[in-house]
């Protein structure tokens, strides 16, 4: 239960429910309990088993003293108006006990709504910010379709098992206890059996209840992968088809397919379980107590009389419902503990990525971004090994080399999106780990090789990040990208729909249009990871000259595939295995006769 606790504390908001829940709960059980005392004395007194109670008792906490109290209002109802008019009063005020029972049921239900709908939100909304917060490192290692399914099923079987628990969870232990002090004023003696027979049955429905939890947390890992193999299928649709995969990846979704469907198959066995066990342990456990109060009565071993008997089998039989309802939802919590454990692994997840409590403010770039023995290890494997560099302001710093040089994560090391292993990057001086995070990301635009878009309009997509942004300025960063004419162009102009991840444009309207909303932020250092690498030779030469207008009075370091584009550049490094080999002009590496010179001649052939 100890994994319950990171749940129910997002129970605390809404304590008032809960508590308005618990007193709801307690007078709906106290009615519950005085329609059903009415038995005892009403058959006590219509059959004249007991003289009537002429003179008001006074009242004590004691199961005698509350038939006396009953006996006396019964006995002068029968002598003014008769039995058959008793009876009648006594059936009203049944109705009325029974009525009240279930306004309170509805309102105890009622208050909870906001709190099982409440918990859900408020849980998704912490898995959300907690992705968000998270490094690129902890995604590199996690399946996407098993994220999206922590938060969609393992939610939902939250909702459906934790939360529908919960109020179960404070009734019905109080339905239990309640009706078990009533059973032990009535006749400690019998009431000391059932109390013996109630663990049993309970150790027996917590073994099965274990069990589940196991199967469950299977049954929803399996359906991570379901999910992972969906969503790759649709990313990878294209590969698929042109390889003529479709039967080959259709047989693997199958046979994941297959293993989820009998996981889930010994899930519901053993949810299903549940009812019937604990009917039948109800059963056994009211024929025991007939079986043995009966003897005590016959024997007159006990103070229990016959109808008093009676009125004890009929209190503990409203025990049974409640003790179904309270096993079913401990089965249910097991099951949903499985779920919850999958949740706590994004939410225990750590950032490596943290900010200083006296991290300090950085509005704007001035001088320089300087690297100090920078050098980067993933997986205990360096791939960016002792970088000793310096880009100016104002300057455009290309990197070249062969793929998986290091030139894409020596960049991410930058805005922070991974930690330096050994060495510091300062920026005008400062160590970028002493400067707050948003401070830090929002002196620096990224243009990647695969332009990152979402499934919105186009003045959103470029205005991605900010709120009431004018026209006019959404428009000229649109200009400045050599995106503004295409997006006329379009169905709905800057309105228009641009599809998942941009499907509706093509591959030099998407990175025209991220270079617009890089010209949008207008930051001070600009990242350009081989933007224009993936472009044919007419897109590549709109994409260029919006990137050349982009870098225009800005700091601007760029990963370049094709030379070409960066013969211009200020200071050209040469990266190889995770270090710079060579550094200089385009022509001082051309003269130098190196790597470089070998790239250059081998792009010109």
């Amino acid at each position: 239960m100890k994994k319950l606790k990171k749940i129910l504390k997002y129970l605390v908001p809404y304590y008032v429910n809960l508590i308005l829940n618990f007193v709801l709960n307690i007078f709906q059980i106290l009615f519950s309990v005085f329609s059903l005392l009415m038995i005892i004395p009403f058959l006590r007194v219509l059959f004249s088993q007991e003289a009537i109670v002429t003179v008001k008792p006074v009242f004590s906490f004691s199961g005698k003293a509350f038939s006396n109290i009953i006996n006396y209002y019964l006995g002068q109802i029968i002598e003014t108006y008769g039995k058959k008019e008793a009876l009648l009063v006594v059936s009203i005020f049944v109705v009325v006990m029974i009525l009240m029972k279930n306004i309170l049921f509805y309102f105890s239900k009622y208050v909870m709504v906001p709190v099982r709908n409440g918990v859900i939100r408020d849980m998704r909304n912490s898995i959300y910010k907690k992705i968000l917060e998270l490094p690129f490192s902890y995604f590199s290692e996690e399946r996407k379709g098993d994220i999206i399914s922590k938060m969609t099923n393992d939610l939902k079987e939250i909702e459906w098992t934790i939360m529908t628990s919960v109020e179960m969870l404070i009734r019905n232990p109080l339905t239990i206890i309640v009706y078990l002090i009533t059973l032990f004023v009535m006749s400690p003696q019998l009431t000391i059996f059932v109390l013996i027979l109630i663990p049993v049955s309970g150790a027996l429905i917590g073994t099965i209840g274990r069990s589940l939890k196991k199967t469950s947390r299977r049954a929803q890992d399996q359906m991570g992968t379901l999910l992972s193999k969906i969503e790759e299928t649709l990313s990878g649709l294209r590969i698929i088809k042109a390889f003529t995969a479709e039967n080959f990846v259709f047989k693997n979704f199958v046979n994941h397919n297959e293993t989820y469907n009998n996981t889930m198959n010994k899930v519901y066995r053993k949810n299903y379980l549940a009812s019937p066990m604990s009917e039948f342990l109800g059963i056994l456990m009211i024929t025991g107590i007939m079986y043995y109060g009966g003897s005590l009565v016959l024997g007159n071993q006990s103070s229990l009389s016959p109808e008093a008997f009676i009125g004890y089998i009929a209190v503990f039989s409203q025990i049974i419902n409640p003790a179904k309802a309270f096993s079913t939802a401990l089965y249910n919590v097991q099951k949903g503990a499985a779920s919850i454990d999958r949740i706590n692994i994004i939410l225990d997840a750590e950032n490596t990525i943290t900010e200083k409590e006296n991290a300090v403010e950085m509005k704007s770039f001035e001088k320089e971004i300087t690297f100090k023995n920078v050098s980067f290890a993933y997986e205990n494997a360096f791939v960016v090994k002792n970088i000793n560099l310096t880009v100016k302001k104002g300057q455009t710093v290309a990197l070249v080399g062969q793929s998986g040089s290091g030139k894409s994560t020596l960049v991410d090391l930058i805005p922070r999106f991974y930690d330096i292993t050994q060495g510091e990057i300062l920026i005008d001086g400062k160590n970028i780990k002493n400067i707050k995070i948003d401070d830090l990301r929002s002196l620096m635009g990224n243009v990647n090789q695969e332009p990152i878009l979402f499934n919105d309009t186009t003045r959103n997509n470029i205005a991605f990040g900010s709120e009431n942004i004018p026209d006019e300025k959404i428009i000229e960063a649109a200009k400045i990208a050599n995106a503004h004419d295409f997006i006329l162009q379009t169905e709905a102009g800057y309105d228009t729909n641009i599809g998942d991840s941009g499907t509706k444009l093509s591959g030099g309207q998407r990175q025209r249009m991220s270079i617009a909303r890089a010209v949008l932020k207008n930051p001070p250092i600009m990242i350009l990871d081989e933007a224009t690498s993936s472009l044919d030779t007419e897109s590549e030469k709109a994409v260029q000259d919006a990137l050349d207008r982009l870098m225009q009075n800005r700091t601007s370091i760029v990963i370049a595939h094709r030379l070409s584009t960066i013969r211009n550049a200020d200071l050209i490094c040469v990266m190889h295995k995770g270090e710079i080999i060579e550094k200089g002009t385009h022509n001082e590496l051309i003269k130098l006769n190196g790597s470089y010179k070998k790239l250059y001649d081998l792009q010109i052939f």
